[in-house]
């Protein structure tokens, strides 16, 4: 396990009913936030999708804070989270090492010691993973390291990441644009160097081992070995994940409990087409679905008595 250092600064959240601690485990920036006047409660630990992504759910590009809002409506249900800032935000940090050595494990290295401080801290009654995204697929990995209780995929995809990518390119551009990226990502996939890569495809030479080992992993052989109760969620708006991950994810996990939510979209919110979809990228405010909310909740809070 990572060396620990957990930094000394708490703060109190915006409501009197929860206490928020920025926390370090090893190079990873985290938050904790702990529901006031519960004794041991469950955590979920929120693991982020694709990109350099923050705590709250935030990239440079997009700003719904997907995972601010989530861990609220956890926590006003008496649930702790943890969430915590992906390898690259606010800087390549020197003690992960070099860029270019990044391999899709690191990923998932980070989420297996969060866990790790969790239970060591004995605070928790049990360790969830919630996985929004590509983090659904770092959770399923991670469950396969390291003990936990209860396993939430949202909005994951069933599909090698390479695949999923060639598919949400192949909808958005021309086909003449869409043929070399998708050879390029095809060779990436097999372990080649692309040199120099198609227009449209941004990914360096000196990056691509590692978005090789990303783009090949498979959620569903390890989703099948996983015992632990799992809930997948999936949504009807969802213009990245589409309704055959929600359903291959279904039938390869023997334990799992699914839920298809028509009006939800990628970052949890409810949309009416595809321009209110666009807009919710950027609307920090909006709120989460409320069955999905109230599905996870119950989900993490069985077997509690409370």
């Amino acid at each position: 396990m990572a060396a620990l250092a957990i930094s000394g600064v708490l703060a109190m959240a915006a409501s009197a009913s929860a206490q928020e601690s920025k926390i370090q485990v090893g190079p990873i920036d985290a938050v904790l936030t702990v529901p006031s006047e519960v004794d041991h409660p469950p955590v979920a630990l929120l693991i982020a999708g694709s990109g350099t992504t923050d705590h709250d759910g935030n990239g440079p590009q997009v700003k719904p804070a997907t995972l601010k809002k989530l861990s609220g409506q956890l926590v006003a249900r008496k649930i702790a989270t943890l969430r915590y800032d992906k390898r690259g935000v606010g800087g390549w940090k020197p003690a992960f090492g070099r860029p270019e050595d990044f391999r899709f494990k690191d990923f998932v290295d980070d989420a297996v010691s969060l866990v790790n401080y969790l239970r060591g801290s004995r605070k928790f009654s049990k360790v969830v993973l919630v996985g929004h995204s590509e983090g659904g697929l770092v959770a399923i990995l991670t469950a396969r390291r390291v003990p936990i209780d209860r396993l939430v995929l949202l909005v994951t995809a069933a599909r090698k990441q390479g695949e999923l990518v060639k598919s949400q390119l192949e909808k958005t551009v021309p086909p003449e644009i869409y043929a070399p990226i998708a050879k390029a990502i095809d060779a990436i996939m097999a372990g080649q160097i692309v040199d120099p890569p198609p227009p449209g495809l941004s990914i360096a030479p000196s990056m691509q081992p590692g978005i090789a080992s990303a783009f090949t992993e498979d959620p569903i052989d390890p989703l099948k070995q996983i015992t632990q109760p799992t809930l997948i969620i999936g949504g009807g708006r969802d213009r990245q994940v589409a309704r055959v991950d929600y359903a291959a994810l279904s039938a390869a996990s023997p334990v799992a409990k699914a839920l298809w939510l028509p009006d939800m979209n990628h970052v949890l919110v409810d949309v009416s087409d595809e321009a209110d979809d666009i807009k919710a990228y950027s609307d920090s405010e909006r709120p989460l679905d409320p069955t999905m909310i109230d599905t996870v909740a119950d989900f993490i809070l069985a077997g509690d008595a409370r």
